[in-house]
């Protein structure tokens, strides 16, 4: 079974300031329907790695999912085919915020949902991470 690596990167390039040498990318699609399994989509740019001028969880939580929406669509889907999502999030006070955001994304699609309170993410201007995946129909 070959898989699609959608937007290869190495984290030498998107992390330089971290000591790192993975391969990664931030989606990889699955045949037999297509499963999509994407990175946990952080408040940053696709094309260039860069974080959002924000502390806010709000607009943080935008980026995050549009991300997610943009991965999806690259993959010929759309966010009616999420099935499930993993938030992490830096600070309890921030939850409602991000469940709200994020519930303008997924509104009607109703996939399963997993939520944590994490110390801390890559970045410490991150305050909200959302990883997904997706099953695309053939």
């Amino acid at each position: 079974m070959t898989h699609t690596r959608i937007r290869k990167f190495n984290t030498r390039d998107t992390y330089p300031e971290q000591n790192l040498d993975n391969d990664l990318c931030q989606a990889v699609a699955t045949r037999g329907g297509t499963t999509l399994w994407m990175r946990g989509q952080c408040p940053q740019n696709l094309d260039d790695a860069k974080s959002i001028d924000s502390h806010d969880p709000v607009e943080q939580t935008h980026k995050v999912m549009q991300n997610i929406r943009q991965l999806v669509e690259e993959a010929g889907g759309g966010m009616e085919h999420l099935v499930k999502v993993v938030v992490y999030i830096t600070d309890v006070r921030h939850r409602e915020a991000v469940y709200r955001t994020m519930g303008e994304y997924i509104k009607g699609v109703h996939p399963v949902s997993t939520g944590l309170v994490v110390q801390a993410l890559a970045r410490p201007e991150w305050l909200v991470e959302i990883d997904a995946t997706a099953v695309i129909p053939d």
